[in-house]
């Protein structure tokens, strides 16, 4: 009986648990398979970013011609109400980022450090544009946000199917 009864739960759980609210499409303008341009790079970068876990997330998979690649998580948190991104690259380096939509843009932000432990805060927006495309536009402050600096700023052009 006892086994009858977490069998149940646990179906029904995970039955319920889907991600179809609104607030799990909000990022799905961004997804697709991507060639990125960058005023700071003549080369283009490519950019997969899919959905997984029957939609409940984005994967993003990011290449550089020059070899550099990342990967990020990204999910909304029907808890938080805040969308979660987690990026790793092959540098070694980890950012950690939340927020939600602002002005028809996705805003998320996080802090890192400097190697001499200071904070540096992320800003990272993604916004819409017309035709399709999308601005990611990275920035950090070591100001605590009373100044910023852009690390990144880049346009998303979609790779025809």
């Amino acid at each position: 009986m006892k086994y009858l009864l977490l069998s149940l739960i646990l179906c029904c759980h995970f039955t319920f648990a889907a991600c179809d609210t609104s607030q799990y499409r909000e990022f799905d303008f961004w997804l697709g398979q991507w060639q990125v341009k960058s005023a700071a790079s003549k080369q283009l970068s490519q950019s997969k970013i899919t959905q997984i876990n029957n939609g409940c997330g984005l994967l993003e998979e990011y290449k550089t011609p020059t070899g550099f690649q990342g990967k990020s998580l990204n999910i909304f948190d029907s808890q938080t109400q805040q969308w979660h991104q987690t990026w790793i690259d092959n540098t070694g380096y980890l950012l950690k980022l939340s927020g939600g939509i602002e002005n028809n843009s996705m805003v998320m932000t996080g802090k890192t450090h400097d190697k001499n432990g200071n904070i540096i805060l992320n800003k990272i927006t993604w916004t819409p544009l017309k035709g399709g495309e999308v601005r990611q536009h990275w920035q950090t402050s070591t100001t605590h946000g009373k100044a910023w600096q852009t690390i990144f700023d880049g346009i998303y052009h979609k790779v025809p199917d």
